[in-house]
């Protein structure tokens, strides 16, 4: 059976590109497409170690300023050409992936939702465009009519939490699936004695809301490293006043897993669809303090595995921070309660829903 991976671009190197990369492990994908390809060599080749060729768009031209063309990410997946002779397509989509068209009508094509899609034009618009929302918001409804039909293509859609599948059922009205996930645990080990600093960790976007937690650590004192890259990383840098503020910038796997068994906490701000770093934190041992809303509720335990507070704000968050401080965590509990998050899970899970909506075909 050949099979074709369909991604919405390869940029910076995240909790999304780690479930591309344990698809590919499970996969073995023939063909790979994006609508652009700029990422670094190194973090390429350790997502397709067969260091496949990327097949990308038109949009490949316009480099690192590819977010700029937005209204043409659905005009330029449906160029994407799936090689006739494959047979299987699987889409990982936060953004237009999805809309992937087949080459012929016995392909069967399984998108994997790694967040609710494009939601810069749902519910999150308002906080992406800023003050250019007053202009852009007529345009809305159009992008969600594109980004709607695009969403009926995939045969079968499975999501990364009871969150985004709940968001799918609601503004596609479609039905999915949930599988987790992977966690590469081996890579974050634990470590029951912690330092004085807490870590937050991502791509360094505008949904992450890094910025409140600058906000926070401006005030309350506290050290905080920050581990990531992305279009906001100049933005947070200029809003760091406190010294006690590090950026770390992109950092390998090692680091990361340094840091997060090192950490008092690591901190979650924004609406993730699952949020795999946090479950880094958690086989670390380490607990996550986070905003209680998204996938984050299905994984983290409040008061056991982490630490909820309802209101996205620095306030908030300082407030959470004094009642964390004041308890005593059970290292080896939190550890344990991540390990059912597993890689092998994933991949056992993934060609599982594979062979059974393909049965007709040789695996």
């Amino acid at each position: 059976m050949k099979k074709a991976l369909v991604v919405d671009w390869l940029d910076k190197y995240g909790g999304a590109e780690k479930v591309i990369q344990a698809l590919e492990q499970a996969l073995h994908f023939y063909e790979i497409h994006a609508l652009v390809n700029v990422m670094q060599a190194d973090a390429l080749k350790q997502m397709f170690p067969k260091q496949q060729k990327i097949r990308t768009t038109f949009l490949q031209v316009l480099g690192k300023k590819f977010r700029f063309s937005y209204p043409f990410f659905f005009f330029g997946i449906k160029k994407i050409m799936i090689s006739n002779d494959v047979d299987l397509i699987i889409s990982s989509s936060h953004s237009v992936a999805k809309g992937v068209q087949k080459t012929n009508k016995k392909q069967i094509h399984i998108s994997y939702f790694q967040a609710p899609n494009s939601n810069y034009i749902w519910q999150d618009a308002p906080l992406y465009f800023k003050k250019a929302y007053p202009l852009i918001k007529w345009l809305l409804p159009l992008f969600r009519k594109w980004d709607f039909k695009q969403a009926q293509n995939p045969d079968f859609i499975i999501c990364n939490s009871k969150f985004v599948q709940n968001w799918v059922q609601l503004n596609y009205q479609r039905k999915a699936t949930v599988i987790y996930p992977p966690v590469n645990l081996s890579a974050f080990p634990l470590k029951t004695i912690k330092q004085d600093f807490y870590v937050i960790a991502g791509r360094i976007a505008t949904i992450k809301r890094f910025d409140l937690v600058i906000e926070a650590f401006n005030t309350n004192g506290k050290k905080l490293i920050v581990i990531g890259d992305g279009d906001q990383l100049n933005h947070l840098k200029s809003k760091a006043v406190s010294s006690q503020i590090e950026f770390l910038g992109f950092q390998n796997a090692a680091v990361l897993s340094y840091y997060l068994q090192n950490a008092k906490a690591l901190i979650q701000m924004g609406v993730e669809g699952f949020g795999i770093a946090a479950i880094e934190a958690n086989s670390c041992g380490t607990p996550v303090i986070c905003y209680e809303k998204g996938g984050i509720t299905e994984t983290v335990i409040n008061h056991q595995t982490g630490l909820f507070f309802k209101e996205q704000s620095a306030q908030a968050l300082n407030a959470c921070i004094a009642i964390f401080e004041a308890k005593n965590w059970n290292y080896q509990a939190i550890h344990e309660h991540a390990q059912q998050f597993s890689a092998q899970q994933f991949e056992k899970q993934i060609i599982t829903f594979v062979e059974k909506h393909t049965s007709n075909k040789q695996y």
